[in-house]
């Protein structure tokens, strides 16, 4: 899986780099729209099927949850089956769950569905790490910054869409037009797949004895997890919770939307400009720490006054979580073949995900247990301590391969048969 088979012929292996181009570009776009098209809307579908702000809260940690764990997965399934394989499967399970979702007449079945179209966007997201590095070696930054970019843009159109859309018509649609892209994306990967050579399915092998131990005892792996975990806590507690909060404040359900949209816009530029600095700077934790600065101003700025300076605190939020960008493109970068980017993209989003699944949920019960979204605010404002320590760690100018510890003559004695 180390780059397209040699056997191409150049004519061939241009088609399919522009069919890898256009079904890495409609991935991006499908994976966060079933989120963020989604939480401005718990309040509707919550008065629609008779549920509250603790089944709120749990519909907010799912996203984390799912694309923990499934993320934590993927890599194995891609080492028997291929990337576009496990693309093509991810995105056709996404398209049916979110089908299933919209037509949900009761809140498990609610949660069920969004379960399953989370588990295939979760595989989605581990897998287009390494596709970038597959396909766009040569042109690293500039494919990790499209498929950002067109990411941040879903995730910028969903929820701007969804109000007006289930105001305009219901909730249902609202909710269930984005299988749409998502069949599409998996079409298109379907299509990669079978005009694949059948040798570039087969990825190479990659052993417990050389990915597990190297990246469970290399600290730049373990800076990545927990830089990527407390910035992902950030941005669904942002994303579930924010509604809410200048809702509570006396702002209505079209400005909770609108702010999750412009909050995500800011992503886009991100996307646009952190990956470059990314492979242009030897060591670019300058930019952690910025963004930490940011998001402190953000949650404080909610605090003391949510709504005169809402516009200036949710541009403070959509810089502040610029570390995404910063976490994907380092993957890349601190990885030296998409074996071992495919596996650390896993290990950290798995992690990562796994650890920041506790926000949303957490956040809500301590709204409930408190009465009011101060204490809630200033948590998510700590969490840029640990974020920025973790930072130094994941942005050091060292390889995976080069930064675990030397495997000790023990270890060789138990490893031999």
């Amino acid at each position: 899986m180390t780059s397209l088979s040699s056997s191409l012929v150049p004519l061939h292996r241009g088609r399919l780099i522009l069919w890898a181009w256009l079904a890495i570009a409609l991935t991006a776009v499908n994976l966060r729209t079933a989120v963020t098209g989604f939480t401005p809307l718990l309040e509707i579908i919550g008065s629609d099927l008779g549920f509250g702000v603790t089944l709120s809260g749990l519909l907010g940690t799912v996203p984390a949850a799912s694309f923990g764990i499934f993320g934590f997965l993927a890599p194995a399934v891609t080492r028997k089956f291929g990337l576009e394989r496990t693309a093509t499967v991810a995105l056709g399970l996404t398209a049916l769950s979110l089908l299933m979702r919209a037509l949900s007449p009761r809140p498990s079945l609610l949660v069920l569905s969004t379960v399953l179209a989370l588990a295939g966007i979760g595989a989605a997201n581990v897998v287009i790490v390494p596709l970038v590095k597959v396909w766009f070696a040569d042109r690293l930054a500039l494919g990790t910054s499209l498929y950002l970019i067109l990411l941040q843009a879903g995730q910028f159109i969903a929820p701007l869409l969804a109000v007006p859309v289930a105001e305009a018509a219901t909730w249902r649609l609202s909710v269930g037009i984005w299988a749409g892209p998502a069949a599409v994306a998996g079409v298109v990967w379907l299509i990669l797949a079978v005009r694949l050579p059948a040798d570039h399915h087969a990825p190479a092998a990659v052993t417990a004895t050389d990915a597990g131990p190297r990246i469970s005892r290399s600290s730049t792996v373990w800076g990545l997890v927990i830089l990527f975990a407390m910035l992902s806590l950030s941005n669904y507690g942002i994303i579930t919770w924010v509604p809410a909060v200048l809702s509570d404040a006396g702002g209505g359900a079209a400005l909770g939307g609108s702010m999750v949209a412009l909050y995500s816009a800011w992503g886009m530029l991100a996307a646009l400009v952190v990956p470059h600095l990314a492979t242009r700077m030897m060591n670019p934790f300058i930019v952690v720490v910025g963004c930490a600065i940011f998001l402190v101003a953000g949650y404080l700025g909610l605090l003391l006054s949510p709504l005169d300076g809402t516009l200036m605190w949710m541009c403070a939020l959509g810089i502040g979580v610029s570390t995404f960008p910063l976490c994907m493109t380092l993957i890349n970068r601190r990885t030296k073949s998409p074996q071992t980017a495919s596996a650390v993209s896993g290990f950290v989003q798995g992690i990562g995900y796994g650890l920041a699944c506790f926000g949303p949920i957490g956040l809500g019960v301590l709204r409930e247990a408190t009465g009011s979204w101060s204490i809630p605010l200033l948590v998510l404002a700590v969490t840029a301590i640990p974020g920025v320590i973790a930072g130094w760690f994941a942005c050091r100018p060292r390889f995976v391969e080069n930064s675990a510890p030397q495997p000790t003559k023990r270890d060789a004695d138990q490893q031999r048969p």
